[in-house]
């Protein structure tokens, strides 16, 4: 390294930020960035599929893997980098991350095929793993403990800020420049996400072991077997509805993604530096939280990914007014998680975790009832109280995981609860599709065939399916205890503020 790069390594980040009072939130801000990003990108894919079918002359089912790579590289590589980030420090793996981001969305906006589109998006998909895997361990770590959840909640807005505008941005972008601008707008975002991380995020502590060492303890085997059985499980729940769920495709996915993760459990307790250590889930908050935050987000895309059915089914609304109605759930969302960190900084977890669940379960109860002589206002005041229930829910559960995990173990925890998100989307769409596919082929319809009988009995079923989730997490919020003001040692803390 010469002496000017020297130079400027150590002049990052910035004094003009790092003396500054309120430097966390110059921290939560440009961090902030990075989640808008990668929850735009995982929704604005959903308008250009039909371009997209168009231009490479392909069928849904082929196109659809444009979404799905993103998501499987997502789910797949979230702990792992999450522990690369406790190796190397979260600082470079972030800023590295939007790098690699750029850059993936630049060839996917070149993409001559829909193969190497396909591949294009995995590379993005590892760029934003890198963002999301270190994103909430940032903030815990650089944010004082009293406006933590506070922190979290803002970063948590910037999340559903992304999801709600992802389909309108997306179909603006296509309708004036074409399906290619919804990646290369990412070019121009990146590069300044990328430059504000470097002058803003604070410095990783040397840790005790050289970087050399803690890389030949690496479990990269573990890695592997995690990354192939989670694919393969999310592959089986993804194909299942079009394979048929008993085609021994599908059942070979789930017998050797379980057996696989039995083999990863085993890995992790016999190898000298684990992957995840499996003593973390011997904290009730970190195991619970991360069970109830994937509960969570399988109720919000259950109720996002079927609702447009509805209303183009049932109701015989365009898909560009489908596409509207659905935003409550998301604006809800975005307008609470705010408030709901910093009530979690005053109250504790428990209160607004279990009000939030309670919320968004009663928006789910609302839908049940649901049929073609429903007003638009009842649907969208239901669809509203999912997402403020998502929204008052989200921040303190996850304030709640973080304080409750070592400072030196915050990149895997960070990424232990993005991989639970992903989960739980992927398992809340393949669930909802299942029951309302599965109840209206009882009838011997499909969906696009079916008279309004059948589809508001699918409708009916697959809501009260999706309840039962949050039933499910709402007993475990209010039985679960509280974390409050939790103490974190200051002399294993890896981020120099």
């Amino acid at each position: 390294m010469n002496d000017h790069s020297s130079a400027l390594k150590h002049a990052l980040p910035l004094s003009f930020f790092t003396e500054k009072s309120n430097y966390h939130w110059f921290v939560v801000a440009t961090v902030c960035i990075g989640a808008f990003m990668a929850a735009l990108d995982g929704s604005i894919i959903t308008v250009a599929l039909p371009t997209i079918d168009q231009q490479f002359n392909v069928n849904v089912s082929a196109s659809a893997w444009v979404a799905l790579a993103y998501l499987l590289t997502l789910t797949a590589l979230l702990a792992m980098f999450g522990r690369i980030a406790d190796i190397v420090g979260r600082r470079p793996l972030y800023t590295i991350g939007f790098t690699v981001f750029i850059i993936g969305s630049a060839l996917c906006g070149a993409a001559p095929t829909l193969g190497f589109l396909i591949a294009s998006r995995v590379l993005q998909g590892i760029g934003a793993t890198m963002l999301q895997a270190n994103s909430v361990a940032i903030v815990t770590a650089a944010v004082p403990e009293k406006v933590r959840g506070k922190a979290i909640g803002i970063q948590g807005s910037a999340l559903a800020v992304g999801l709600s505008l992802g389909p309108a941005i997306g179909g603006l972008l296509i309708g004036v420049f074409g399906w290619r601008s919804i990646f290369y707008v990412n070019v121009p975002v990146g590069i300044i996400g990328t430059t504000l991380a470097a002058m803003i995020l604070p410095r990783d502590k040397q840790l005790a072991s050289s970087t050399a060492e803690l890389w030949k303890k690496f479990d990269f085997l573990g890695a592997a077997i995690l990354a192939v059985s989670l694919v393969l499980l999310l592959l089986g729940l993804n194909q299942g509805n079009n394979q048929g769920w008993a085609s021994p495709v599908i059942l070979g996915y789930f017998v050797v993604g379980i057996a696989l993760a039995f083999l990863f459990v085993l890995q992790e307790k016999r190898h000298s530096s684990p992957l995840i250590d499996l003593g973390l889930f011997r904290i009730p908050q970190l195991t619970w939280g991360n069970i109830t935050g994937s509960l969570s987000y399988g109720i919000m895309y259950g109720v996002l990914y079927i609702i447009p059915y509805f209303f183009e089914l049932v109701l015989k609304k365009p898909s560009s007014q489908s596409g509207l109605l659905t935003t409550p759930l998301p604006i809800g969302m975005m307008l609470l998680t705010p408030i709901a960190g910093t009530l979690a900084d005053k109250l504790g977890s428990k209160i607004p975790t279990v009000a939030g669940m309670a919320i968004a379960t009663l928006g789910t109860g609302l839908l049940v009832f649901i049929n073609d002589q429903t007003g638009l206002p009842y649907i969208i005041v239901a669809l509203f109280f999912v997402g403020v229930g998502m929204g008052v829910f989200t921040p303190p559960n996850n304030s709640s995981v973080m304080g409750s995990t070592p400072r030196d173990q915050l990149g895997v925890s960070s990424g232990m609860l993005n991989m639970a998100r992903s989960l739980g989307q992927s398992v809340g769409i393949a669930y909802a599709f299942a029951i309302f596919q599965g109840v209206i082929l009882i009838y011997h319809f499909t969906p696009h065939n079916s008279p309004p009988a059948p589809l508001i009995s699918g409708f009916h079923w697959t809501f009260i399916g999706v309840s039962l989730f949050g039933v499910i997490a709402l007993l475990i919020s209010l039985f679960r205890g509280n974390v409050e003001k939790v103490k974190l040692p200051d002399e294993i803390s890896m981020i120099d503020v």
